[in-house]
């Protein structure tokens, strides 16, 4: 007498677990995009969070991108829709009920599996390639404090769902899957060094670089006489804007003034490895604004008449609140 032969448990639970992965996923990404949007600051244990999410890195086909967009795409709304879409991959077989529709539900399941293997590999390796430029441009040079939890814990979970991916099913040609996952990162590793690709040199423009002189964001914005006269004013009343060449609130500043004016504006860098970088200054200032405003603050903040503004402002503001009565037919 035979006993039928049940499969392993980690086939059985296997969907089941990667769609769980893939919603909390969807979770964290859902928060990080709506926070981008809204303009607000992520709640973190560390300086890493806002550091890491309000560089160029966050955001997709932005002004610091090869290819860009308008002002760019949180790079968090597409890791949402990759997400949910692993998840309805995952679940969506499950839904069909396995006693009327068993021969539906096992055609859907055979050809979802391939696909959460390439959606896997693909979210997987781009992870693996932001969490090496967390590394090397934010942990390195700053220690553990640059460290981004919501960066990681989205690289575990497409890890977790890679390997769930393996394992949670019997492969029947593993070579043709380990010949499709070179391809596909290829693929995938290509496009990435294309999105994140810093823009050539423009004429005519101001460029925004790190210390070494690599470019990160380029103003081709022109200036207009009230531009050029409101950072002339700033200048001579000792405002100044304390920034990092790698925040892209920074670049929505900067490009507000336009190419003309940012060569009159006072500005410090924050970020050691930017162009003369002034950290202990900048950390003195913070601490401050930190005490006055009774809230934490980022990337840019105005110092002006002896008051602090955390945030990209208006130019309309920055005339209102430093006193300047020239010219305000401000065009950016």
């Amino acid at each position: 007498m035979s006993r039928r032969r049940r499969s392993p448990w980690i086939h059985r639970w296997s969907r089941p677990i990667i769609g769980a992965i893939a919603i909390l996923g969807a979770i964290n990404t859902l928060y990080l995009t709506v926070v981008r949007f809204l303009g607000s600051s992520t709640v973190c244990p560390t300086d890493g969070c806002e550091q890491v999410l309000s560089s160029r890195y966050a955001t997709v086909f932005g002004p610091g991108n090869a290819v860009a967009f308008g002002d760019g795409i949180p790079l968090a709304f597409f890791g949402l829709l990759a997400y949910v879409v692993m998840a309805g991959l995952a679940l969506g077989p499950l839904a069909l009920n396995s006693d009327t529709h068993k021969d539906q539900r096992l055609v859907w399941e055979k050809r979802t599996w391939f696909l959460l293997f390439l959606g896997s590999t693909a979210m997987m390796l781009f992870s693996g390639y932001l969490m090496y430029i967390m590394a090397t441009e934010f942990v390195i040079p700053n220690g553990l404090k640059a460290l981004c939890f919501y960066c990681v814990a989205s690289a575990i979970l497409a890890t977790a769902m890679f390997i769930l991916t393996l394992i949670g099913r019997a492969w029947e040609d593993l070579g043709q899957l380990f010949f499709s996952g070179i391809i596909l990162g290829v693929i995938t590793l290509l496009s990435t060094l294309i999105i994140f690709a810093p823009i050539p040199d423009v004429a005519d423009a101001y460029n925004i670089t790190d210390n070494t002189g690599k470019v990160v964001f380029s103003v081709t914005q022109e200036s207009t006489a009230s531009e050029i006269a409101l950072a002339q004013h700033l200048k001579d009343t000792g405002a100044v804007m304390y920034g990092a060449f790698w925040c892209p609130h920074c670049y929505d500043q900067k490009n507000l003034f336009g190419v003309e004016a940012l060569s009159i504006m006072p500005y410090v860098e924050c970020d050691p490895r930017g162009k003369a970088a002034q950290p202990d200054l900048c950390q003195q200032k913070f601490d401050l604004a930190k005490e006055q405003l009774k809230t934490e603050v980022g990337f840019p903040t105005w110092e002006i008449n002896g008051r602090f503004y955390s945030g990209a402002r208006p130019l309309s503001e920055l005339a209102k609140v430093s006193g300047y009565e020239g010219p305000q037919d401000f065009q950016n």
